[in-house]
């Protein structure tokens, strides 16, 4: 199996604080992969110590299958990326920026970069002042300089951060053609799960700095269960009728006053006549499928095995 990213025990611990805890990534190459974790799990901190923003404080990151370290960075410019926000010189223009990025790199190709400019629909904004771009198309501009190089990896934190919901559409759309024409490798981490769902091949599920379960989304599919979810300020008495009344017992509180019943024996129609006749109140019941952000959920709070 090839790798664009490996970490072996990588550790990053700042004033007695361990960010990132003993993390062992693995992210193939040719995938998108995605971070889940709540915020302060610890995304942004491995995303930084993959780009060479942070050192880690033990543990090693192999880029392309060559340790990363302080006197071999050389892989860093097969990877583009964006952590937390986009920063740009604002008194100069877009063009003026990307041009200096790409000197930067060594990088002389100016096709290239109207091109990655043309990609997030940025056309025609080469000669505006980035201080006047609004935040979204600053989140553009900066997706736009991350794959002017078609780097081989790209990291993108919060991607869509800032886009309305025509811009996280392009973004995605994006992402999956630059996978799949170019072979770029992305990973992404992004707090609105459904986007996530939508895009990515495998996540990585992070909370307060170990990286709890790596695993497939067609493997999360196969995991899917069917349930009836019931609100209602009656739990106790609601509980205790679907079992006694019902015999029902495969359900769970959620939240308090939320119960996912799993044993799908009885019908909707059947749970809502017995509740209402015993003066249940009933704010809402609905037959829902399991998503991602229900395995989300149990990995977090059914403290999912560390990798």
């Amino acid at each position: 199996m090839e790798y664009v990213v490996r970490t072996s025990g990588l550790t990053k611990i700042v004033k007695g604080k361990a960010l990132v805890s003993n993390v062992n990534l693995h992210i193939k190459k040719g995938e998108i992969y995605g971070f889940l974790g709540q915020n302060g799990a610890g995304k942004t901190t491995i995303m930084k110590l993959l780009t060479g923003l942070l050192s880690p404080t033990a543990g090693e990151i192999e880029l392309f299958g060559q340790k990363l370290t302080e006197a071999s960075k050389a892989s860093l410019k097969r990877v583009g990326s964006i952590i937390e926000y986009p920063v740009f010189f604002e008194h100069l223009t877009a063009m003026e920026n990307l041009l200096l990025h790409c000197e930067y790199l060594g990088f002389y190709d100016k096709a290239a970069i109207t091109q990655a400019l043309d990609m997030v629909h940025l056309q025609g904004i080469e000669d505006k002042i980035v201080k006047d771009f609004s935040l979204g198309m600053k989140q553009r501009l900066g997706i736009a300089r991350a794959i002017i190089t078609k780097p081989e990896l790209i990291i993108l934190d919060e991607p869509t951060n800032g886009l309305d919901p025509i811009g996280i559409k392009d973004i995605r759309d994006l992402i999956r053609m630059l996978n799949k024409e170019y072979g770029i490798s992305f990973l992404l981490s992004s707090h609105i799960l459904g986007e996530m769902e939508q895009v990515v091949d495998r996540i990585g599920v992070i909370n307060k700095g170990k990286l709890l379960n790596e695993v497939t989304l067609a493997d999360i599919r196969k995991q899917r269960t069917d349930y009836i979810e019931l609100v209602t300020p009656n739990v106790e008495k609601a509980v205790y009728l679907l079992e006694n009344k019902l015999r029902i017992t495969n359900m769970k509180i959620i939240q308090g006053n939320r119960i996912r019943i799993y044993d799908l024996t009885r019908s909707q129609n059947e749970l809502s006549k017995v509740l209402v006749l015993h003066d249940i109140v009933i704010e809402e019941i609905q037959k829902h499928t399991s998503s991602l952000e229900d395995f989300f959920y149990n990995q977090i709070h059914g403290g999912g095995n560390v990798v």
